[in-house]
């Protein structure tokens, strides 16, 4: 048990690197809150896109949420890194990871909203349309929020589940709280930094799942 314990909980190793953690926490916090923001906002505009175009406008957003819902985060991170420069385009690690995770996102956000289009019941657009909305407006005004009700549990799910790849940044240099924990993991020779990791990843994403699990009772998924 003391083996365990000086391996996984030392104090002092605990103290020594609680600074770099805790930047490598902040910048985890901010590129979630970047993919969020951008994924949701880029999802739900393809949502209300696709149900408002024709069929070669739907047909593009199906291609783009297929592609990106079927390839692995990683690859299309590492994609994003490493293969652009050899087009010239260069981007930071940081900025890699906030546009792949947030493609990434948009698919399944895509996706989920347009089911919740889908869902609603075809009185609701009749009796919207017969008060003299166009069809743009009884989109936005009437249809889209009761959509927006119906999945904010899986939509909660799915954006907790695409965040939590931020620890994929590790892969291309970004100093988010995996990455230092495996550079003072190799300083220290101690697996300390690798609990103190997990425990900030508990902290930041419990509340999140508490508040996903609070939606599903909320809002529960029915017509």
């Amino acid at each position: 048990m003391d083996r365990l314990v000086q391996q996984f909980f030392n104090s002092a190793i605990w103290w020594r690197h609680w600074e770099e953690l805790a930047r490598g926490l902040g910048l985890t916090i901010g590129l979630a809150i970047a993919v969020v923001l951008t994924g949701l906002a880029l999802g739900i505009a393809l949502a209300l896109i696709r149900a408002a175009s024709g069929r070669p406008i739907q047909w593009a957003i199906i291609v783009f949420a297929d592609v990106f819902r079927a390839i692995p985060p990683l690859m299309i991170l590492v994609v994003i890194y490493f293969a652009l420069p050899f087009v010239g385009v260069r981007l930071s690690g940081l900025v890699s990871a906030w546009i792949g995770l947030s493609l990434v996102l948009s698919a399944f956000v895509e996706e989920i909203i347009y089911g919740g289009l889908q869902s609603v019941d075809d009185g609701q657009w009749d009796a919207a349309r017969s008060t003299g909305f166009g069809f743009g407006a009884t989109l936005l005004i009437f249809i889209f929020p009761q959509a927006l009700r119906m999945t904010a549990a899986p939509l909660t799910n799915r954006t907790i589940a695409i965040v939590k790849n931020t620890a994929l940044g590790s892969v291309i240099a970004v100093p988010e709280i995996l990455n230092v924990a495996m550079s003072a993991l190799s300083v220290s020779a101690n697996s300390t930094p690798l609990t103190m990791a997990a425990i900030l990843y508990l902290v930041l994403f419990a509340p999140l799942v508490i508040c996903s699990r609070w939606l599903e009772h909320r809002f529960p998924q029915r017509r």
